[in-house]
């Protein structure tokens, strides 16, 4: 019998399978945090590409509203680079920023806070 997908698995499934295909990939939180988006500084508290999803799930499962986004260099648009996770946890959805010079967005969705 086929394995029921839960709406946040359905939501999270393309970043699944980015981990899969380029399991070199890495994650950031960004957490909305008076009324600005507050990036982590250390690359340490990089997210491991494989547990991407499963750190976000976690905390959609807890109420958050999450905004991902996979960014790629400008110079090579195929290629993930990075996935950042824009986190908050009620009210409206702020607007996450525009990715900075030389990075495109190949791929992002969204689940608003409840």
């Amino acid at each position: 019998m086929a394995r029921i997908q839960t709406p946040h698995q359905i939501f999270l499934a393309p970043l699944a399978k980015l981990a899969l295909r380029h399991p070199d990939i890495e994650g950031q939180a960004v957490w909305w945090e008076e009324e600005d988006w507050q990036a982590q500084d250390e690359t340490d508290d990089m997210i491991d590409g494989e547990e991407i999803a499963f750190y976000a799930e976690g905390l959609l499962a807890e109420g958050f509203g999450l905004h991902w986004q996979v960014l790629a260099e400008a110079d090579a648009p195929k290629e993930p680079a990075v996935v950042l996770l824009f986190l908050w946890q009620s009210g409206p959805t702020p607007t996450v920023p525009k990715p900075g010079d030389g990075w495109v967005v190949i791929g992002e969705a969204l689940s608003p806070a409840p």
